[in-house]
């Protein structure tokens, strides 16, 4: 699986976080998520559910850096893709050292674009080049 599909799959992943209150309520809904991508190799099985893991590992750390930038828009009052969006960007600016920083803002954009609304992709980038400038 490419790159892109993989972080698209670990968006939708972090998504249904969203949704959930119980680990074992999303733990249940990854494995339905996941027996859909069959067949699926198990080293891509592996870095999705990890990286969702790490991610949600990071939340915290994510969403506060989030707020110091997102003037009038705190992660509470944001958009659950634009939310979600941003946070799996952001950590792979942070954490990921493979992914530059351009291309994991890129990436952010078109899953905005993708599934957001008219206004993701560019509050999306908005937010994160603050985010670039910050460091």
């Amino acid at each position: 699986m490419s790159r892109r599909e993989l972080r698209e799959h670990v968006f939708r992943m972090l998504f249904r976080k969203e949704f959930f209150e119980s680990e074992a309520e999303f733990g249940e809904q990854v494995k339905r998520y996941l027996e859909e991508l069959e067949p699926l190799e198990e080293k891509d099985e592996s870095y999705m559910f990890g990286k969702v893991e790490d991610i949600y590992g990071h939340v915290k750390e994510l969403d506060d850096r989030i707020n110091e930038v997102a003037k009038g828009w705190k992660t509470r009052r944001m958009g659950k893709v634009d939310l979600t969006v941003l946070r799996l960007a952001l950590y792979e600016m942070l954490y990921e050292e493979a992914v530059p920083e351009k291309v994991a803002i890129n990436e952010a954009v078109e899953i905005a674009r993708k599934y957001g609304g008219d206004d993701s992709p560019s509050f999306v980038n908005g937010i994160l080049a603050k985010l670039v400038t910050e460091n």
